[in-house]
């Protein structure tokens, strides 16, 4: 498995004002608040990816 590299710094804070905006139109949702703290942890990002990768490897595996 790769090791994760973590996005750019200005893509985080381009997305977060993103979800800031998105929020303040329509209101906080379930992706909104997840997006946000995508943007604000560094181990959420990680496990996220780490997640992702696991997917990925279970179904090379068992499922193709």
């Amino acid at each position: 498995m790769e090791e994760y590299i973590d996005p750019p710094a200005e893509d985080l804070i381009a997305k977060a004002q993103e979800v800031k905006d998105f929020e303040a139109k329509y209101g906080p949702t379930d992706l909104s608040r997840s997006w946000s703290k995508w943007c604000n942890s560094y181990e959420y990002r990680k496990n996220e990816w780490l997640f992702r990768q696991g997917v990925a490897i279970f179904s090379k595996k068992h499922l193709i």
